[in-house]
């Protein structure tokens, strides 16, 4: 079974604090997107500041689409993240920042972008506590899945069961579960969630439609 982790993709700190609240009661990790116009042309909230002293009941997880996250890590890990993740292509110090990361008790994740090879991926399995395939290229949510993110679900799977794969991006009731059968571990899930009719009706379907996979 696979766990769903609603995305929350905004413009500002008020949407973003209201949306964590509509799925509190309902989820136990949220994920927020942070694009800061350098790794991504898309902006969106990226105020580490605004975070720290936060309250909430769920886990939180950030999703740093920042060039240079050696750079910027010591700010979010003053927000109560419970896990980091920051991008293989936006840096040549991926030790200092697992470590950092680390250093601060939190875990740390690792992801690529449609056009990265899963096999960047490789030299960090079991040196992070996840692994973050993002099915569309860094920017607003919306976008539709790409193809070619299952395959890579698959390989990364297969060459290491035990490490944790997050899939983001373009992920809905009509792909979940082809997603959970390649070996994902969690989806993240912003559009299928936050637009649907009924917000908790919506989160329910998909942890039961990632729970009648057999793996």
């Amino acid at each position: 079974m696979a766990e769903i982790i609603p995305s929350i993709n905004v413009d500002n700190f008020e949407e973003l604090s209201r949306r964590i609240k509509l799925v509190e009661p309902y989820v136990d990790w949220v994920h927020l997107d942070i694009s800061d116009g350098t790794f991504t042309d898309h902006v969106s909230w990226h105020e580490s500041k605004d975070l720290i002293g936060f309250e909430t009941k769920v886990k939180i997880e950030v999703h740093l689409m920042v060039d240079r996250p050696e750079k910027k890590i010591a700010s979010w890990l003053l927000t109560p993240a419970a896990r980091l993740i920051f991008h293989q292509e936006a840096t040549k110090n991926h030790e200092l920042v697992i470590e950092k990361i680390h250093e601060a008790k939190r875990e740390a994740g690792i992801a690529i972008r449609p056009d990265t090879p899963w096999l960047k991926l490789f030299p960090y399995f079991g040196k992070v506590e996840l692994l973050q395939v993002l099915a569309v290229s860094p920017g607003p949510s919306g976008q539709a899945l790409s193809e070619e993110a299952i395959h890579k679900i698959g390989h990364i799977k297969h060459t290491c069961h035990p490490c944790i794969i997050e899939v983001d991006g373009g992920v809905n009731l009509q792909n979940a579960q082809i997603l959970t059968k390649e070996g994902a571990d969690i989806l993240v899930v912003g559009k299928a969630i936050f637009e649907a009719e009924n917000l908790k009706g919506a989160i329910d379907e998909l942890k039961t439609l990632s729970n009648q996979v057999a793996k």
